[in-house]
Formats: C-alpha cells, structure tokens, sequence
C-alpha cells in the first residue's frame, strides 16, 4: 500500500471504533480500557512539547488531568482518516476545581477547540496520541471567569499567572523536535 493510500473500509471502520472507544472511555475514566487501546501507551502533548510515555507515565497523566478538571468531557466536531492515522477535531471542556500543575483552580469552565491525531503502526496498532491545541485560549478562559473586583479573585489570578509562567520554562521533550522533512516523491 502506498503511503498515500488509505486502508481498505473494514481497518478504517476498527480504527475509527478503537477512537471512539478510547475517547469514551477517558470521559468515563476507566483507564484500564483506555490504557487497553494501545500496546504501549504513549501521549504527545505538543502545546506543552511533553511525551507521556508507559502505561505510569500516562496514569500519572490521567490523574493530574481529571484532578484539575474532574468534570473533562469532549464534543466531537470532525472525524478523518488518512493512511496511517483517524484525526479528530474535538471541543474540550471542564471546569478547573483542582491544581493544573502550578495553577491553583479558579472554579471556571473551559471549552477549547483541539486536534489529536491517533497514530497507527503497520500491524494497527495504535502507537501515538498527539494532541494540538492552544494553552493561552485554556488560560483564558480559566482567569477570564475571575471577578477582579475581589480580592480572593485577584490573589487567585495573580496565583494563575505565576503557576503558568513558572511553567512555562520548561525544556521540551527532545523527542519532538527531532522531526525530518518527508518524503513526498517526485
């Protein structure tokens, strides 16, 4: 099969039920079944340029997650498939009732438009989630809803604020950047 050919309707039709699967079963938190989706876990954040890779890294992943937002859920937009991949533009919402690293909850929703690729090696597995999307519309969203005439509000939002940009030093993960132009052909 050509590399730019997509796989027969049965495979698209399994990958697109282990997608879906997957996503209802993040909402649902049961990780075993979500962990079950893949025979390595293995996360791409690319906003954050974090792997979250092995199956502890991604619980650790998860529970940080759902701490933050225990309330995380998603709205399908789109669902595409191309040879080696089903993309999935989605809305992600919660509201922030927990620590999101260094941030201290604020108590407000997010909606926050993304795209995860689900990546699939030559036998279907599925080998990568990489998830794009734009923390500055979440950070946002998460302050915008603070009154500013407060001060429990103001100390919250200047806590908000220090916790992102603490955060936002870190290296990225040297696996993302070692990336090589492909081969298009001639």
């Amino acid at each position: 099969m050509s590399r730019f050919t997509l796989p027969p309707e049965d495979v698209l039709r399994v990958r697109e039920k282990l997608v879906l699967d997957h996503f209802r079963d993040e909402v649902l938190q049961d990780w075993d079944a979500t962990l079950s989706t893949f025979p390595h876990p293995h996360y791409e954040l690319i906003a954050q340029m974090l792997v979250h890779d092995g199956e502890g890294d991604v619980r650790e992943y998860y529970h940080d997650t759902r701490v933050a937002f225990p309330d995380q859920d998603h709205e399908l937009i789109a669902l595409r498939h191309s040879h080696d991949a089903v993309i999935v533009e989605f809305w992600l919402l919660g509201t922030h009732n927990g620590p999101l690293g260094k941030i201290p909850p604020t108590g407000s929703r997010h909606r926050t438009r993304m795209t995860a690729y689900f990546v699939f090696d030559e036998h279907e597995n599925l080998v990568t989630e990489r998830v794009y999307f734009d923390q500055l519309t979440i950070l946002k969203q998460l302050v915008g809803g603070l009154d500013r005439r407060k001060p429990g509000d103001l100390l919250k939002l200047a806590q908000a604020v220090k916790g992102a940009l603490s955060m936002a030093g870190s290296e990225p993960d040297p696996r993302l950047l070692n990336t090589a132009e492909p081969d298009l052909g001639d």
